[in-house]
């Protein structure tokens, strides 16, 4: 099964997927896919660490999704899509076709797994135009693997202000 779970920044969605998790499953696993860079995303992770606790097992694979270990029965948060790829936007150097094939491949892999996927991305595209070419780039990237990934999805859920509004089925 994969459920997707989108909104904006902020709203909720990590919170909702983990939640999820632990209705689906005693030991869930947290893939994630943040790369501490600087102090400030160091303490985010922090926090969101020991938000989970102990009954979480956490993976830490900025790129490589699919060789993660994620096996069939596993129950998978992903979190998240929107950083997993600006790691591939900037390892491909910025070239959003040779990301985004990486990335479908990847993901497709992982869905093959036979692992409850909880997909965790962000909606970037809601706040208008970005006003540089390198950010337009990147959100035509994000866009085209949300697609992707909800058009494989079974469900599909979109978090504003912290309240699910399940879009699919």
């Amino acid at each position: 099964m994969i459920i997707m779970i989108t909104g904006g920044q902020r709203s909720g969605k990590s919170e909702f997927a983990e939640q999820l998790a632990l209705s689906l499953s005693q030991r869930p696993v947290y893939l994630a896919t943040a790369q501490v860079l600087d102090e400030e995303i160091g303490r985010r992770v922090a926090i969101h660490k020991e938000r989970r606790g102990e009954r979480w097992l956490t993976i830490e694979e900025p790129l490589r999704i699919d060789e993660a270990g994620v096996e069939s029965g596993m129950t998978v948060v992903v979190d998240c899509v929107t950083l997993w790829a600006s790691n591939w936007f900037f390892n491909s150097g910025e070239q959003v076709d040779k990301a985004l094939d990486e990335m479908k491949r990847r993901f497709d892999s992982l869905a093959a797994s036979g692992a409850t996927l909880l997909m965790v991305t962000n909606e970037i595209g809601l706040g208008g135009v970005a006003d540089n070419a390198m950010q337009r780039r990147f959100t035509d990237l994000q866009g085209a693997i949300n697609r992707h990934i909800a058009s494989k999805a079974d469900e599909v859920h979109f978090i504003v202000s912290g309240i699910d509004m399940k879009i699919k089925p």
